[in-house]
């Protein structure tokens, strides 16, 4: 499945013809907010975590269709657990949140396909804030309702492939992309889980 939306992204960067909404060589900063709707990969019973997500973009315009941006965003992910699952080389209990909390670096190549509307596809390393788990959590020596740290469990550094669209009108704009991540959280071997965030944020640019 993702390697179908990775196709269609790179086939529609390379074969549109359109306009953007800022004029060539200009140069935008975007403070953006928004939800990222998150989950681990290979991690059996497990929900979506809804989390927040915010920070900041800069846009370079190349040329009228193309432009290269590069920002600073908080963002909050990871998943909720129904079951019992090893994460970080823990044991949990279920009806737990673990929470793995990130600077990201989005930097991403844009293509307007139509006025204001763009194909977005890039790279995003990041660099953990945090990790820990809460709720109902029952782990060796634990019980109850519990927060336990797992940031020495789980790597500090992240690597994901962001695709997506947006959307820009009077200089609002409406971004919509998929975080497919690409470094195992742990040492676990081939079970380790990958984040996993669809996002979705609004911003408005100011030119510089």
């Amino acid at each position: 499945m993702m390697k179908k939306i990775l196709f269609a992204a790179v086939l529609m960067l390379s074969s549109v013809a359109a306009f953007a909404q800022h004029s060539v060589g200009s140069f935008t900063l975007q403070p953006k907010v928004g939800m990222n709707i998150a989950n681990m990969t290979d991690m059996n019973s497990s929900d979506p975590r809804i989390g927040f997500v915010g920070g900041v973009e800069g846009e370079y315009q190349v040329s009228d269709i193309f432009s290269l941006s590069a920002g600073v965003l908080y963002s909050m992910q990871g998943c909720k657990l129904s079951k019992s699952a090893s994460i970080a080389g823990t044991k949990l209990g279920g009806d737990l949140t673990f929470k793995t909390d990130y600077i990201n670096i989005p930097i991403m190549a844009n293509v307007y396909v139509v006025k204001g509307l763009a194909v977005k596809l890039g790279v995003q390393p990041g660099f953990k804030v945090n990790a820990k788990a809460d709720g109902n959590v029952y782990a060796a020596g634990l019980g109850g309702n519990k927060t336990v740290d797992l940031a020495d469990n789980v790597k500090s550094f992240d690597f994901s492939i962001p695709v997506g669209l947006s959307y820009e009108y009077a200089n609002v704009v409406l971004d919509a992309r998929y975080n497919w991540g690409l470094t195992k959280m742990d040492d676990a071997g081939d079970n380790s889980p990958k984040n996993s965030v669809f996002q979705i944020t609004l911003g408005y640019k100011f030119d510089l």
